[in-house]
């Protein structure tokens, strides 16, 4: 039986976190889709194409995952594509209380279960929201993320 995951997530830009969780559910599982969020209701920095093409550059060498974008449900994306399987990363208690949610609504939805990952512990304090408050402000973010994001933001910023 080949089992397929989503990773979904607003990878806005992605980072050293997000790429540690995708690694580690790459090697569980037979196929993984790594799902980039088209939010309308956010201002993200990167558009969507810009933030699908640093993901397809970050796991180009990954035989077994692919890049693409949805918006809407969850459980929509997934029920188009034959996927029973979400892969969320935690970095603390307050993420589990929210994605425990989504994880039951989601099960009520559609026939999906999530999987949830723990953050390696050097990665626990990271996030998109941080890297680009620091990036803003002339910080260093060369250990937060891979180097293709650091050019774009300097890019960009």
């Amino acid at each position: 039986m080949t089992v397929t995951a989503v990773c979904p997530g607003s990878f806005d830009p992605v980072t050293n976190g997000h790429l540690d969780v995708i690694r580690r559910a790459s090697s569980r599982f037979d196929r993984l889709l790594v799902a980039c969020l088209r939010n309308a209701g956010k201002q993200p920095l990167f558009d969507v194409d810009t933030r699908l093409d640093l993901l397809n550059e970050v796991v180009a060498d990954l035989d077994n995952v692919e890049v693409a974008a949805f918006d809407g449900l969850l459980v929509d994306f997934c029920l188009q594509r034959g996927v029973t399987v979400i892969v969320k990363g935690l970095r603390a208690v307050s993420d589990f209380e929210y994605e425990l949610q989504m994880a039951q609504m989601n099960s009520h939805l559609g026939d999906v279960e999530t999987f949830f990952m723990t953050a390696s512990p050097i990665y626990s304090f990271l996030s998109s929201s941080l890297v680009k408050e620091v990036a803003r402000f002339g910080g260093d973010v060369t250990d937060f993320v891979p180097s293709a994001v650091v050019d774009r933001l300097a890019e960009h910023l």
